[in-house]
């Protein structure tokens, strides 16, 4: 389970650009996360201006929805998406050293 909100954030973002027609049940598995969560990090992202959420008007289902990311949350997905690849790179960087470290250890070639 995602403890970062903005992790949170990029990922529901990230999926609802390409899967508009998913529904908040779908959702939640998908990020895993409880169906409450999901619910109101939609809402929030509404209220944000970033999605805009609308009824399917022929739809059997008139709970299903049609969830599209507006300029303004193309732009803040942009950005989330620049701020998770720096730290993502970030983390990569750390663990490749200590990757090496443990290789130069197991290989005998110098503790700490």
């Amino acid at each position: 389970m995602m403890s970062n909100p903005n992790e949170t954030q990029f990922r529901l973002l990230r999926y609802l650009d390409s899967h508009p027609q998913v529904s908040q049940r779908e959702l939640a598995e998908h990020l895993g996360v409880s169906l409450g969560k999901t619910n109101y990090c939609l809402r929030a992202l509404v209220e944000k201006g970033l999605v805009k959420a609308r009824n399917f008007r022929n739809s059997q289902n008139k709970r299903a929805y049609l969830y599209k990311l507006t300029p303004q949350g193309i732009e803040a997905k942009a950005r989330i998406t620049a701020r998770f690849l720096k730290r993502r790179m970030d983390e990569y960087e750390r663990l490749k050293g200590e990757i090496e470290q443990l290789q130069r250890e197991v290989n005998g070639e110098g503790g700490e």
